[in-house]
């Protein structure tokens, strides 16, 4: 592994439809999120919001393969109960 390597979940689902709600990204970096003084979320660090190639995708930095095993598990399990792609990179295309 990389010190760059992304795992991307993308919003098309394995047969290649558009993943729904539309709003799926936004819930699944909120639920992992947390909340600070004023009960302000704070993303997690290594899990993020893209938009690549005109699909909404979560990019996880693969190091929380190794940091935290429960929550990429998490993540990787939301992506396979919802047959999303997912897809390993060594690093994000430029937009």
């Amino acid at each position: 592994m990389t010190a760059t390597e992304k795992v991307i979940i993308k919003g098309i689902t394995k047969d290649g439809g558009k993943f729904r709600p539309s709003d799926w990204a936004e819930r699944l970096c909120g639920a992992v999120a947390s909340y600070g003084p004023g009960r302000r979320i704070i993303f997690h660090p290594r899990v993020k919001l893209a938009s690549l190639e005109g699909t909404k995708c979560v990019v996880i930095d693969a190091q929380l393969e190794e940091e935290d095993v429960m929550l990429f598990e998490f993540l990787i399990e939301f992506a396979d109960d919802n047959q999303l792609q997912v897809e390993r990179m060594a690093k994000l295309p430029e937009s």
